[in-house]
């Protein structure tokens, strides 16, 4: 065997030996080791008197104690506070877009709202004008009367009722027995649908009776609209229960 190679080998093992040493020396140096009971030690010999004097750990860890204590101040006092009044803000200022989206297809669509309402104007008059006054109530009451008697039906009652008041009206029952033909019958209930004011026949019972005759009963409803001041009054028993 050759003396040199033998001593070549040797010194390539040591120079192996000798880097995984420096390395672990390096590493010991890179992560040096942290004594707690040290600094626990440093804790319990304090001199509140001189802070100047304290080891540096102490230090370090009462001013990140200070400080998130400083933040968790700050929180509860001032910045929850602040950040409740910037969320009712944000909602506050959501409404008001809103609220601006819908004046502004109002404002874009006014001529259009003003139509409608003109035609809505209309068609209530219109209505209303199908509904007589208190002063024209006796001229529908003998209207009523009067397409019964023309259609040959014999009149056993007429009788209205009380008046029951609406918002803008008011509603007046009549209770009716007539006897007369089937088809008498029928063309006096044509007769009130003809009628220029609004007429309904409620609660319709037929019988027979004698000679082949029927006999109807009904409640006949009418309505007509109130005068400013039965609305006046009608208005304030609503006012005094809201």
């Amino acid at each position: 065997m050759n003396l040199s190679s033998l001593f070549s080998k040797k010194t390539a093992v040591e120079r192996i030996a000798e880097r995984d040493h420096a390395n672990s020396d390096l590493a010991k140096v890179k992560t040096p080791q942290i004594n707690f009971q040290q600094i626990l030690l440093d804790f319990q010999t304090l001199d509140p008197k001189d802070p100047g004097l304290w080891p540096v750990a102490p230090k370090a860890l009462i001013l990140v104690g200070l400080f998130a204590a400083l933040i968790g101040a700050s929180w509860w006092f001032g910045w929850n506070v602040q950040i409740e009044e910037l969320d009712g803000r944000v909602a506050e200022q959501e409404k008001l877009k809103e609220d601006w989206k819908g004046k502004k297809t109002q404002a874009v669509n006014l001529d259009e709202y003003r139509r409608q309402l003109a035609e809505i104007d209309r068609s209530f008059g219109a209505l209303l004008k199908q509904l007589p006054n208190k002063a024209e109530m006796g001229e529908m009451l003998v209207d009523i009367n009067k397409a019964a008697q023309s259609r040959g039906l014999l009149v056993e009652l007429f009788k209205p009722g009380g008046e029951a008041p609406k918002d803008f009206y008011a509603e007046v029952p009549i209770s009716l027995v007539l006897t007369g033909s089937y088809h008498d019958i029928g063309s006096f209930a044509g007769d009130i649908a003809k009628l220029p004011r609004i007429v309904t026949l409620n609660d319709i019972n037929l019988t027979t009776g004698a000679k082949e005759l029927l006999t109807l009963r009904t409640t006949a409803k009418t309505f007509r609209y109130l005068d400013p001041e039965e609305m006046a009054r009608q208005k304030k028993p609503q006012k005094a229960k809201k």
